[in-house]
């Protein structure tokens, strides 16, 4: 069984997600916040996406990190690799916790995916797919280099698909 390898960033530790890590996800899923993520969901549907989200490490051998401040060891969100049944291809992720948005975390654990997806698998891109009303998360994935390609294909119509070449990473 593959589960996730634990990655350290200057300020963050990325490791195997773990069951209290749901109760921050099930309340950020719960809050408007999440509109643009997946939508809000009840705290059942929470669970079954995000059970099934954990179980991506032993199918696929990847899956969401869980992150937690190497300082103060407190979960500040997920950033991992999803591909569900449906994806057109294996799609970097986030999410941080409402009290540390803003503060580069998102960033900075997306970078150490990036880079663990091209030395572990030897991929030569990522994908974002983003709800076109989501700034944010556009914002980051072109901070991150990322590029809009509207020849890619999201999950929902209107998504934006953003490509991240991984071949000068690790």
């Amino acid at each position: 069984m593959t589960l996730a390898p634990t990655l350290t960033t200057e300020r963050l530790i990325l490791r195997m997600p773990k069951l209290s890590d749901f109760e921050h996800w099930a309340a950020f899923f719960a809050s408007e916040r999440s509109v643009h993520e997946r939508g809000m969901q009840p705290r059942d549907a929470a669970w079954r996406t995000w059970a099934a989200e954990v179980a991506l490490w032993p199918l696929r051998g990847y899956g969401p990190f869980g992150i937690d401040d190497r300082q103060t060891g407190a979960y500040v969100g997920e950033v991992g690799i999803y591909e569900p049944d449906g994806y057109p291809e294996p799609e970097l992720g986030w999410f941080v916790v409402p009290g540390v948005e803003g503060k580069g975390y998102a960033a900075e654990a997306a970078g150490a995916v990036m880079n663990w997806a091209r030395a572990r698998f030897g991929w030569d891109r990522l994908i974002n797919i983003i709800d076109p009303e989501n700034d944010r998360s556009i914002a980051l994935g072109l901070r991150l280099g990322g590029v809009i390609d509207p020849d890619l294909a999201g999950v929902d119509p209107g998504d934006v698909v953003i490509r991240h070449d991984l071949r000068g990473r690790a």
